[in-house]
Protein backbone atom coordinates (compact mmCIF):
# COMPACT_ATOMS: atom_id res chain seq x y z
CA UNK A 1 0.00 0.00 0.00
CA UNK A 2 1.94 2.81 -1.12
CA UNK A 3 1.83 6.26 0.51
CA UNK A 4 -0.40 8.51 -1.46
CA UNK A 5 1.70 11.46 -3.35
CA UNK A 6 2.93 13.58 -0.80
CA UNK A 7 0.65 12.52 1.91
CA UNK A 8 1.87 13.93 5.51
CA UNK A 9 1.29 11.88 8.23
CA UNK A 10 -1.65 14.35 9.16
CA UNK A 11 -3.06 13.76 6.02
CA UNK A 12 -3.14 10.07 6.44
CA UNK A 13 -4.74 10.29 9.69
CA UNK A 14 -7.22 12.44 8.90
CA UNK A 15 -8.08 10.35 5.75
CA UNK A 16 -8.75 7.28 8.49
CA UNK A 17 -11.35 9.29 10.55
CA UNK A 18 -13.24 10.00 7.59
CA UNK A 19 -13.32 7.20 6.64
CA UNK A 20 -13.65 5.18 10.10
CA UNK A 21 -15.39 7.87 12.07
CA UNK A 22 -17.20 5.57 14.02
CA UNK A 23 -14.84 3.12 14.80
CA UNK A 24 -12.65 2.39 18.00
CA UNK A 25 -9.02 4.21 17.69
CA UNK A 26 -7.62 4.13 21.02
CA UNK A 27 -8.66 2.48 24.15
CA UNK A 28 -7.15 1.96 27.29
CA UNK A 29 -9.08 -0.99 29.09
CA UNK A 30 -11.81 0.00 31.71
CA UNK A 31 -10.86 3.80 31.96
CA UNK A 32 -11.27 5.56 28.31
CA UNK A 33 -12.65 4.63 24.46
CA UNK A 34 -12.22 7.41 21.82
CA UNK A 35 -13.23 6.48 18.27
CA UNK A 36 -11.02 7.64 15.31
CA UNK A 37 -13.83 11.32 15.04
CA UNK A 38 -13.54 11.74 18.62
CA UNK A 39 -9.23 11.23 18.44
CA UNK A 40 -9.41 13.55 15.35
CA UNK A 41 -11.16 16.43 17.24
CA UNK A 42 -9.11 16.39 20.32
CA UNK A 43 -6.16 16.41 18.43
CA UNK A 44 -7.23 19.27 16.37
CA UNK A 45 -8.81 21.19 19.23
CA UNK A 46 -5.34 20.84 21.22
CA UNK A 47 -3.50 21.65 17.89
CA UNK A 48 -5.28 25.31 18.01
CA UNK A 49 -4.30 25.63 21.73
CA UNK A 50 -0.85 25.01 20.73
CA UNK A 51 -0.80 27.35 18.38
CA UNK A 52 -2.50 29.88 20.30
CA UNK A 53 0.18 29.67 23.04
CA UNK A 54 2.43 30.94 20.33
CA UNK A 55 4.11 27.61 19.08
CA UNK A 56 4.59 28.10 15.50
CA UNK A 57 5.69 26.09 12.06
CA UNK A 58 9.35 24.46 13.06
CA UNK A 59 9.61 25.13 16.78
CA UNK A 60 10.45 22.38 18.98
CA UNK A 61 8.21 20.98 21.48
CA UNK A 62 9.60 18.22 23.68
CA UNK A 63 7.11 15.93 25.39
CA UNK A 64 7.93 13.68 28.38
CA UNK A 65 4.75 11.63 29.43
CA UNK A 66 3.79 7.90 30.08
CA UNK A 67 2.33 5.80 27.49
CA UNK A 68 -1.23 7.76 28.11
CA UNK A 69 -3.73 9.39 25.67
CA UNK A 70 -2.51 12.28 26.70
CA UNK A 71 0.54 12.11 25.06
CA UNK A 72 -1.01 10.44 22.14
CA UNK A 73 -3.42 13.66 21.14
CA UNK A 74 -0.36 16.23 22.32
CA UNK A 75 2.22 14.58 19.98
CA UNK A 76 -0.11 14.47 17.35
CA UNK A 77 -1.26 17.91 18.15
CA UNK A 78 2.13 19.05 17.97
CA UNK A 79 2.72 18.27 14.18
CA UNK A 80 -0.79 19.21 12.84
CA UNK A 81 0.70 22.39 14.58
CA UNK A 82 3.45 21.90 12.07
CA UNK A 83 5.81 22.42 14.72
CA UNK A 84 8.59 19.60 15.61
CA UNK A 85 7.61 16.80 17.94
CA UNK A 86 10.73 15.39 20.43
CA UNK A 87 9.74 12.45 22.53
CA UNK A 88 11.75 12.43 25.67
CA UNK A 89 12.14 9.61 28.54
CA UNK A 90 10.66 10.63 31.19
CA UNK A 91 12.80 8.53 33.59
CA UNK A 92 15.33 11.09 32.77
CA UNK A 93 17.46 12.71 35.37
CA UNK A 94 17.73 16.06 35.16
CA UNK A 95 20.64 16.63 33.90
CA UNK A 96 19.91 14.22 30.57
CA UNK A 97 16.53 16.59 30.12
CA UNK A 98 18.89 19.61 30.21
CA UNK A 99 21.01 17.64 27.59
CA UNK A 100 18.37 17.16 25.35
CA UNK A 101 16.19 19.88 25.80
CA UNK A 102 18.73 21.92 24.67
CA UNK A 103 20.57 19.96 21.77
CA UNK A 104 17.05 19.71 20.41
CA UNK A 105 16.43 23.42 20.77
CA UNK A 106 13.14 23.11 22.58
CA UNK A 107 11.23 25.97 22.82
CA UNK A 108 8.21 24.07 25.03
CA UNK A 109 8.33 21.75 27.29
CA UNK A 110 4.57 19.57 27.63
CA UNK A 111 4.47 16.75 30.47
CA UNK A 112 1.03 15.08 31.73
CA UNK A 113 -0.85 16.54 34.68
CA UNK A 114 1.25 15.07 37.19
CA UNK A 115 4.47 16.76 36.23
CA UNK A 116 7.80 16.03 35.89
CA UNK A 117 9.89 17.32 38.48
CA UNK A 118 13.24 16.59 36.76
CA UNK A 119 12.41 17.74 33.42
CA UNK A 120 10.50 20.91 34.64
CA UNK A 121 13.65 21.49 36.79
CA UNK A 122 15.97 21.83 33.22
CA UNK A 123 13.15 23.24 31.22
CA UNK A 124 13.45 26.04 34.16
CA UNK A 125 17.30 26.26 34.10
CA UNK A 126 17.30 26.47 29.80
CA UNK A 127 14.58 29.54 30.30
CA UNK A 128 11.97 27.65 28.38
CA UNK A 129 9.58 28.08 27.02
CA UNK A 130 11.95 31.18 25.59
CA UNK A 131 14.03 29.67 22.84
CA UNK A 132 16.99 27.81 25.01
CA UNK A 133 21.07 28.46 24.61
CA UNK A 134 23.01 25.43 23.37
CA UNK A 135 25.12 23.45 26.03
CA UNK A 136 28.05 21.80 25.62
CA UNK A 137 28.10 17.90 25.02
CA UNK A 138 28.30 16.27 28.44
CA UNK A 139 31.56 13.71 28.32
CA UNK A 140 30.84 10.68 27.54
CA UNK A 141 28.16 10.80 25.31
CA UNK A 142 27.52 11.51 21.65
CA UNK A 143 23.62 11.62 20.92
CA UNK A 144 22.66 11.75 17.59
CA UNK A 145 19.46 13.72 16.98
CA UNK A 146 17.38 12.04 14.05
CA UNK A 147 14.97 14.30 12.13
CA UNK A 148 12.01 12.73 10.88
CA UNK A 149 10.02 14.14 8.09
CA UNK A 150 5.75 13.98 8.13
CA UNK A 151 6.64 12.10 4.89
CA UNK A 152 9.46 10.18 6.43
CA UNK A 153 6.57 9.09 8.76
CA UNK A 154 4.45 8.64 5.94
CA UNK A 155 6.25 6.50 4.05
CA UNK A 156 7.15 3.86 7.02
CA UNK A 157 3.63 3.60 8.41
CA UNK A 158 2.28 2.75 4.80
CA UNK A 159 5.10 0.40 4.29
CA UNK A 160 3.91 -1.30 7.67
CA UNK A 161 0.26 -1.37 6.51
CA UNK A 162 1.21 -3.04 3.51
CA UNK A 163 3.26 -5.73 4.72
CA UNK A 164 1.34 -6.64 7.23
CA UNK A 165 -2.17 -5.89 5.67
CA UNK A 166 -3.40 -4.17 8.68
CA UNK A 167 -6.88 -2.97 8.38
CA UNK A 168 -9.83 -1.45 10.15
CA UNK A 169 -10.50 -4.97 11.63
CA UNK A 170 -7.27 -4.67 13.57
CA UNK A 171 -5.75 -4.31 16.81
CA UNK A 172 -2.91 -4.42 19.28
CA UNK A 173 -2.04 -3.18 22.76
CA UNK A 174 1.04 -0.91 22.64
CA UNK A 175 3.55 -2.61 24.94
CA UNK A 176 6.44 -0.51 24.21
CA UNK A 177 7.57 3.08 24.88
CA UNK A 178 5.93 6.10 22.96
CA UNK A 179 8.94 8.35 23.01
CA UNK A 180 10.71 5.39 20.67
CA UNK A 181 9.85 4.73 17.04
CA UNK A 182 8.75 1.05 17.83
CA UNK A 183 5.87 1.76 19.57
CA UNK A 184 5.35 4.65 17.95
CA UNK A 185 5.10 4.51 14.28
CA UNK A 186 5.03 0.39 14.00
CA UNK A 187 2.15 -0.43 16.69
CA UNK A 188 0.52 3.43 17.22
CA UNK A 189 0.55 5.43 14.24
CA UNK A 190 0.15 2.25 11.77
CA UNK A 191 -2.31 1.27 13.70
CA UNK A 192 -4.64 4.45 13.79
CA UNK A 193 -3.78 5.62 10.15
CA UNK A 194 -5.49 1.66 8.97
CA UNK A 195 -8.38 2.49 10.72
CA UNK A 196 -7.60 -0.10 12.96
CA UNK A 197 -6.97 0.60 17.03
CA UNK A 198 -4.38 0.57 19.68
CA UNK A 199 -5.09 -0.06 23.15
CA UNK A 200 -2.45 1.44 25.62
CA UNK A 201 -1.72 -0.56 29.21
CA UNK A 202 -3.79 0.81 32.01
CA UNK A 203 -0.64 1.23 34.23
CA UNK A 204 1.01 3.39 31.44
CA UNK A 205 3.66 0.10 30.77
CA UNK A 206 3.56 -2.84 29.71
CA UNK A 207 2.42 -5.72 32.45
CA UNK A 208 3.15 -9.64 31.74
CA UNK A 209 0.48 -10.06 34.08
CA UNK A 210 -2.09 -7.95 32.74
CA UNK A 211 -1.16 -7.97 28.98
CA UNK A 212 -3.16 -10.75 27.95
CA UNK A 213 -6.49 -9.48 29.39
CA UNK A 214 -5.76 -6.05 27.61
CA UNK A 215 -5.36 -7.68 24.62
CA UNK A 216 -8.57 -9.18 24.68
CA UNK A 217 -10.27 -6.48 25.91
CA UNK A 218 -8.61 -4.85 22.66
CA UNK A 219 -9.91 -8.01 20.49
CA UNK A 220 -6.18 -7.70 19.61
CA UNK A 221 -5.32 -9.56 16.01
CA UNK A 222 -1.43 -9.11 16.48
CA UNK A 223 1.39 -7.10 18.79
CA UNK A 224 4.69 -5.81 18.27
CA UNK A 225 7.60 -6.27 20.87
CA UNK A 226 11.16 -6.60 21.23
CA UNK A 227 12.90 -10.44 21.68
CA UNK A 228 13.14 -9.42 25.81
CA UNK A 229 9.08 -8.74 26.32
CA UNK A 230 8.77 -12.40 23.87
CA UNK A 231 10.84 -14.15 26.53
CA UNK A 232 8.89 -12.58 29.56
CA UNK A 233 5.68 -13.43 27.89
CA UNK A 234 7.11 -17.02 27.07
CA UNK A 235 8.27 -17.62 30.53
CA UNK A 236 5.16 -16.39 31.93
CA UNK A 237 3.22 -19.10 29.82
CA UNK A 238 5.71 -21.67 31.29
CA UNK A 239 5.28 -21.20 34.44
CA UNK A 240 0.95 -19.74 34.48
CA UNK A 241 -0.14 -20.32 31.24
CA UNK A 242 -3.29 -18.40 30.11
CA UNK A 243 -6.99 -20.94 30.66
CA UNK A 244 -8.10 -22.31 28.19
CA UNK A 245 -8.96 -19.82 25.42
CA UNK A 246 -7.06 -17.42 27.03
CA UNK A 247 -4.94 -16.52 24.53
CA UNK A 248 -6.50 -14.26 21.54
CA UNK A 249 -6.40 -15.78 18.07
CA UNK A 250 -3.63 -13.70 16.16
CA UNK A 251 -2.95 -12.79 12.82
CA UNK A 252 0.30 -12.60 13.36
CA UNK A 253 2.91 -11.64 15.85
CA UNK A 254 6.53 -9.06 15.08
CA UNK A 255 9.61 -9.46 16.47
CA UNK A 256 12.06 -6.29 15.95
CA UNK A 257 14.63 -3.92 17.48
CA UNK A 258 16.97 -7.08 18.10
CA UNK A 259 18.05 -10.99 16.90
CA UNK A 260 15.34 -13.02 17.87
CA UNK A 261 16.81 -16.69 18.14
CA UNK A 262 15.46 -19.17 16.34
CA UNK A 263 14.52 -21.42 18.82
CA UNK A 264 13.19 -18.56 20.50
CA UNK A 265 10.89 -18.33 17.54
CA UNK A 266 9.99 -21.68 17.52
CA UNK A 267 9.00 -21.97 20.97
CA UNK A 268 6.78 -18.65 20.54
CA UNK A 269 5.02 -19.61 17.89
CA UNK A 270 3.94 -23.18 19.20
CA UNK A 271 2.80 -21.52 22.53
CA UNK A 272 0.47 -18.73 20.76
CA UNK A 273 -0.36 -20.80 17.54
CA UNK A 274 0.60 -17.91 15.45
CA UNK A 275 3.53 -17.23 12.67
CA UNK A 276 6.49 -14.79 14.87
CA UNK A 277 7.94 -12.30 11.81
CA UNK A 278 10.99 -11.33 12.96
CA UNK A 279 11.60 -7.40 11.24
CA UNK A 280 14.63 -4.75 11.03
CA UNK A 281 14.39 -1.28 11.51
CA UNK A 282 15.68 2.02 12.76
CA UNK A 283 14.83 5.26 14.15
CA UNK A 284 17.02 6.17 11.00
CA UNK A 285 14.41 4.63 8.61
CA UNK A 286 11.78 5.94 10.37
CA UNK A 287 11.74 2.33 11.51
CA UNK A 288 10.77 -0.49 8.78
CA UNK A 289 13.64 -1.49 6.96
CA UNK A 290 12.73 -5.64 6.48
CA UNK A 291 10.24 -7.89 7.43
CA UNK A 292 9.43 -11.26 7.18
CA UNK A 293 5.96 -11.62 4.95
CA UNK A 294 3.03 -12.78 6.46
CA UNK A 295 2.57 -17.05 5.44
CA UNK A 296 0.33 -15.90 2.31
CA UNK A 297 2.60 -13.46 1.05
CA UNK A 298 5.47 -15.98 1.23
CA UNK A 299 7.82 -17.78 3.90
CA UNK A 300 9.49 -16.97 6.96
CA UNK A 301 12.54 -17.94 7.72
CA UNK A 302 13.48 -18.01 11.18
CA UNK A 303 17.32 -16.48 11.87
CA UNK A 304 16.55 -14.07 8.78
CA UNK A 305 14.82 -10.39 9.17
CA UNK A 306 12.67 -11.00 5.82
CA UNK A 307 13.00 -8.56 2.59
CA UNK A 308 13.63 -4.88 2.19
CA UNK A 309 9.73 -3.45 2.41
CA UNK A 310 8.83 -0.38 0.69
CA UNK A 311 13.00 0.98 -0.04
CA UNK A 312 15.92 -0.03 -1.66
CA UNK A 313 18.34 -1.61 0.36
CA UNK A 314 22.28 -3.39 -0.49
CA UNK A 315 24.60 -5.05 1.03
CA UNK A 316 27.68 -3.18 0.27
CA UNK A 317 31.49 -3.07 0.46
CA UNK A 318 33.90 -0.56 2.37
CA UNK A 319 34.00 0.99 -1.53
CA UNK A 320 30.33 1.19 -2.05
CA UNK A 321 30.17 -1.79 -4.82
CA UNK A 322 27.15 -4.59 -4.12
CA UNK A 323 27.88 -7.89 -2.28
CA UNK A 324 26.60 -11.16 -3.98
CA UNK A 325 24.40 -13.35 -2.17
CA UNK A 326 25.43 -15.21 1.04
CA UNK A 327 28.49 -12.73 1.08
CA UNK A 328 28.80 -10.49 4.33
CA UNK A 329 29.16 -6.41 3.77
CA UNK A 330 27.39 -3.13 5.40
CA UNK A 331 23.59 -2.95 5.14
CA UNK A 332 22.45 0.20 3.32
CA UNK A 333 19.17 1.76 2.61
CA UNK A 334 17.82 4.50 0.69
CA UNK A 335 14.39 5.47 0.16
CA UNK A 336 11.15 8.37 1.38
CA UNK A 337 11.19 7.13 4.72
CA UNK A 338 15.00 7.52 5.60
CA UNK A 339 16.00 10.91 7.20
CA UNK A 340 17.89 13.72 5.02
CA UNK A 341 20.78 13.51 7.96
CA UNK A 342 21.15 14.14 11.79
CA UNK A 343 20.84 17.24 13.48
CA UNK A 344 23.76 19.48 13.52
CA UNK A 345 26.14 17.10 12.99
CA UNK A 346 27.72 17.33 9.65
CA UNK A 347 30.68 14.47 10.47
CA UNK A 348 27.94 11.88 11.53
CA UNK A 349 26.46 12.81 8.17
CA UNK A 350 29.89 12.35 6.26
CA UNK A 351 30.34 8.62 8.03
CA UNK A 352 26.30 7.71 7.45
CA UNK A 353 25.79 9.12 3.96
CA UNK A 354 27.94 7.55 1.44
CA UNK A 355 28.03 6.35 -2.25
CA UNK A 356 24.52 7.72 -2.19
CA UNK A 357 23.29 5.54 0.67
CA UNK A 358 22.72 5.44 4.48
CA UNK A 359 24.82 3.26 6.26
CA UNK A 360 22.91 1.62 8.80
CA UNK A 361 26.47 -0.01 10.78
CA UNK A 362 25.41 -3.66 10.55
CA UNK A 363 27.19 -6.23 8.91
CA UNK A 364 24.62 -8.79 6.80
CA UNK A 365 24.23 -10.65 3.82
CA UNK A 366 21.29 -11.44 1.47
CA UNK A 367 20.46 -15.09 0.50
CA UNK A 368 19.33 -16.24 -3.18
CA UNK A 369 15.51 -15.07 -2.33
CA UNK A 370 16.55 -11.69 -0.98
CA UNK A 371 16.24 -12.48 2.49
CA UNK A 372 18.81 -10.31 4.84
CA UNK A 373 20.26 -12.06 7.80
CA UNK A 374 22.08 -9.89 10.04
CA UNK A 375 25.68 -10.79 11.42
CA UNK A 376 26.35 -7.87 13.77
CA UNK A 377 26.46 -4.39 14.09
CA UNK A 378 30.13 -3.57 12.81
CA UNK A 379 31.63 -2.17 16.33
CA UNK A 380 30.03 -5.46 18.30
CA UNK A 381 31.35 -7.94 15.87
CA UNK A 382 34.57 -9.65 18.12
CA UNK A 383 38.06 -9.50 16.46
CA UNK A 384 39.57 -12.57 18.35
CA UNK A 385 43.34 -12.67 16.84
CA UNK A 386 41.82 -11.85 13.26
CA UNK A 387 38.92 -14.03 13.32
CA UNK A 388 35.80 -12.93 13.27
CA UNK A 389 32.73 -13.47 15.40
CA UNK A 390 29.13 -12.79 15.27
CA UNK A 391 28.17 -12.78 18.42
CA UNK A 392 23.75 -13.41 16.65
CA UNK A 393 25.48 -16.52 16.58
CA UNK A 394 26.52 -17.09 19.70
CA UNK A 395 23.39 -15.73 21.19
CA UNK A 396 20.95 -18.09 18.89
CA UNK A 397 23.33 -21.45 20.21
CA UNK A 398 23.16 -20.50 23.65
CA UNK A 399 18.65 -19.85 23.72
CA UNK A 400 18.49 -22.62 22.57
CA UNK A 401 19.70 -24.80 25.49
CA UNK A 402 16.34 -25.92 27.05
CA UNK A 403 17.18 -24.39 30.67
CA UNK A 404 18.34 -20.74 29.11
CA UNK A 405 15.85 -18.17 29.09
CA UNK A 406 17.99 -15.44 27.85
CA UNK A 407 21.70 -14.82 27.11
CA UNK A 408 23.79 -12.55 25.14
CA UNK A 409 27.39 -13.28 23.91
CA UNK A 410 29.84 -10.14 24.17
CA UNK A 411 33.62 -8.88 23.70
CA UNK A 412 36.13 -8.19 26.31
CA UNK A 413 39.64 -7.14 26.34
CA UNK A 414 42.60 -9.63 25.94
CA UNK A 415 46.09 -9.53 25.81
CA UNK A 416 46.68 -12.71 23.70
CA UNK A 417 43.99 -12.43 20.58
CA UNK A 418 42.86 -8.61 21.10
CA UNK A 419 39.45 -9.48 21.84
CA UNK A 420 37.76 -12.77 23.53
CA UNK A 421 34.43 -14.10 23.53
CA UNK A 422 32.36 -13.50 26.73
CA UNK A 423 28.88 -14.61 27.31
CA UNK A 424 25.77 -13.92 29.67
CA UNK A 425 22.56 -16.27 30.61
CA UNK A 426 20.00 -16.17 32.52
CA UNK A 427 18.86 -19.29 33.81
CA UNK A 428 15.22 -21.01 32.97
CA UNK A 429 12.58 -20.31 35.84
CA UNK A 430 13.19 -22.95 38.20
CA UNK A 431 16.08 -24.58 36.04
CA UNK A 432 19.53 -24.81 37.33
CA UNK A 433 23.19 -24.76 34.56
CA UNK A 434 26.55 -24.06 36.17
CA UNK A 435 29.03 -22.04 33.90
CA UNK A 436 30.87 -25.51 33.03
CA UNK A 437 27.44 -26.84 31.38
CA UNK A 438 27.12 -23.57 29.52
CA UNK A 439 30.86 -24.00 27.84
CA UNK A 440 30.20 -27.96 27.27
CA UNK A 441 27.34 -27.06 25.54
CA UNK A 442 28.81 -24.43 23.22
CA UNK A 443 31.26 -26.88 22.38
CA UNK A 444 29.38 -29.12 20.97
CA UNK A 445 27.57 -26.80 18.42
CA UNK A 446 30.45 -24.22 18.10
CA UNK A 447 33.79 -23.77 16.23
CA UNK A 448 36.39 -23.96 18.83
CA UNK A 449 37.29 -20.13 18.47
CA UNK A 450 33.70 -19.11 18.58
CA UNK A 451 33.33 -20.74 22.62
CA UNK A 452 32.47 -18.18 25.46
CA UNK A 453 35.72 -18.59 27.53
CA UNK A 454 33.96 -17.15 30.19
CA UNK A 455 30.04 -17.39 31.21
CA UNK A 456 28.56 -14.96 33.49
CA UNK A 457 25.24 -16.92 35.62
CA UNK A 458 23.16 -13.67 36.50
CA UNK A 459 19.44 -12.92 36.86
CA UNK A 460 19.39 -9.42 35.34
CA UNK A 461 21.26 -7.97 31.99
CA UNK A 462 21.22 -4.14 31.81
CA UNK A 463 18.83 -2.83 29.08
CA UNK A 464 17.55 0.28 27.57
CA UNK A 465 14.38 1.66 27.82
CA UNK A 466 12.77 0.11 25.27
CA UNK A 467 13.97 -3.45 26.57
CA UNK A 468 17.35 -3.69 23.95
CA UNK A 469 20.11 -4.81 25.36
CA UNK A 470 23.27 -2.70 24.50
CA UNK A 471 25.95 -5.29 23.58
CA UNK A 472 28.82 -3.06 24.15
CA UNK A 473 27.52 -2.42 27.51
CA UNK A 474 28.05 -5.83 29.26
CA UNK A 475 31.77 -5.82 29.47
CA UNK A 476 31.72 -2.68 31.80
CA UNK A 477 28.81 -4.28 33.60
CA UNK A 478 30.35 -7.34 34.45
CA UNK A 479 34.25 -6.66 34.39
CA UNK A 480 33.84 -3.20 35.67
CA UNK A 481 33.08 -1.75 39.36
CA UNK A 482 29.31 -0.39 39.73
CA UNK A 483 30.31 3.08 39.59
CA UNK A 484 32.44 3.24 36.57
CA UNK A 485 29.23 1.60 34.41
CA UNK A 486 27.33 4.97 34.34
CA UNK A 487 29.93 6.81 31.93
CA UNK A 488 28.07 8.14 28.20
CA UNK A 489 26.76 5.42 25.99
CA UNK A 490 25.18 6.58 22.11
CA UNK A 491 21.52 7.19 22.44
CA UNK A 492 19.59 8.42 19.47
CA UNK A 493 16.99 10.65 19.86
CA UNK A 494 13.80 11.53 17.75
CA UNK A 495 12.50 14.36 16.63
CA UNK A 496 9.45 14.66 14.35
CA UNK A 497 8.10 17.57 12.36
CA UNK A 498 7.14 18.87 8.37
Amino acid sequence: MANKEGLTLTGLLKEAAEKFPGRRALLVPGKLDLTHAQLHDLVESAAAAIAAAGVRPGDVVALTFPNTVEYVIMFLAVIRARAVAAPLNSAYTAEEFEFYLSDSESTLLLTNAEGNAAAEAAASKLGIPAPPPRSPTRPGRRPKGVPLTQLNLAASVSNIRSVYRLSESDATVVVLPLFHVHGLVAALLSSLAAGGAAALPAAGRFSASAFWGEMRAAGATWYTAVPTVHQILLDRHAARPEPEGGYPRLRFVRSCSASLAPAVLARLEAALGAPVLEAYAMTEAAHLMTSNPLPEDGAHKPGSVGRAVGQELAVLDEEGNPRPPHAPGEVCVRGPNVTGGYKNNPAANREAFRHGWFHTGDVGFLDDDGYLRLVGRIKELINRGGEKISPIEVDAVLLAHPNIAQAVAFGVPDDKYGEEINCAVIPREGAEIGAEEVVSYCRKNLAAFKVPKKVYITDSLPKTATGKIQRRLLAEHFLAPAEAIAAGHTVVAIMIGN
